[in-house]
């Protein structure tokens, strides 16, 4: 994960010291997370191409493989590439045992709920998740930002906000995680182990998007805009004078 310094800390390095490692892009998540998988368990899974079994196998391989290149790519273990990891070792495991459609949808829920749970957790100590979700140092240059609160003594009302934030954006993990549930349990109902039930997963994959990722991008979004806002009020400078160009 991106180490990001809080007001009460030292800033993180300058950008110009050492190069950031480059992300993968939108397209690149979309196509092995979602694209890929859904035409794979959407139409191999039949018995005349590579079976219910295979095709989750072959399926779950591309965004696994996407995975642990990301984290070569970024040289640094990122706390959200590792639960998509397991997410997806989990959604293997649970198709391949045939074991019944709640423990898919208690797997579906409880990624999330995990990752909002830690939100909250975090924003009692010196480095919240929330800076390093929504206001990393690839967005904020915390240089500026840090002495800028600290000529206004704003430090403590900037630690306010934050935590506001937090709230905000952890409301929008549980949401996910609501979602999540009700999508498995709405989709997943063939038999474990049949290609009518591998179908039904692709389906689900296909639609976590538009029906998960979009409620709660809103939401992390206004998350963003409202610190934008604190960050503006606190120092008394537009949000630009922050920004890494």
């Amino acid at each position: 994960m991106s180490n990001n310094s809080s007001p009460e800390t030292s800033s993180p390095e300058s950008t110009t010291a050492k190069p950031k490692p480059q992300q993968t892009g939108f397209f690149g998540n979309l196509v092995f997370n979602i694209a890929i998988p859904v035409l794979v368990m959407s139409y191999l899974s039949s018995d005349e191409y590579l079976g219910p079994a295979w095709s989750v196998v072959v399926a779950l391989s591309f965004p696994l493989c996407f995975g642990l290149y990301d984290l070569k790519k970024t040289k640094k273990i990122n706390g959200f590439s590792v639960l998509g990891i397991i997410s997806v070792l989990l959604t293997g495991g649970i198709s391949l045992l045939k074991l019944p459609a709640e423990y898919m949808a208690i797997k579906e829920a409880a990624i999330p709920a995990i990752i909002g749970l830690a939100v909250i957790a975090t924003q009692f100590g010196h480095k919240p998740l929330v800076k390093m979700l929504i206001l990393n140092d690839q967005i904020i240059n915390w240089d500026k930002l840090n002495a800028s609160l600290t000529e206004h003594n704003a430090n403590e009302t900037f630690n306010q906000k934050v935590a506001v934030s937090s709230y905000i954006v952890a409301g929008s993990f549980f949401l996910s995680s609501a979602l999540n549930y009700m999508l498995a349990k709405w989709i997943l109902v063939s038999e474990p182990g049949t290609t009518a039930y591998t179908e039904e997963l692709g389906r689900m994959t296909a639609l976590s998007y538009p029906v998960i990722v979009i409620p709660s991008m809103v939401l992390l979004i206004s998350a963003l805009i409202y610190l934008f806002k604190q960050i503006s009020a606190c120092t008394g400078e537009p949000i630009e004078t922050f920004l890494n160009q």
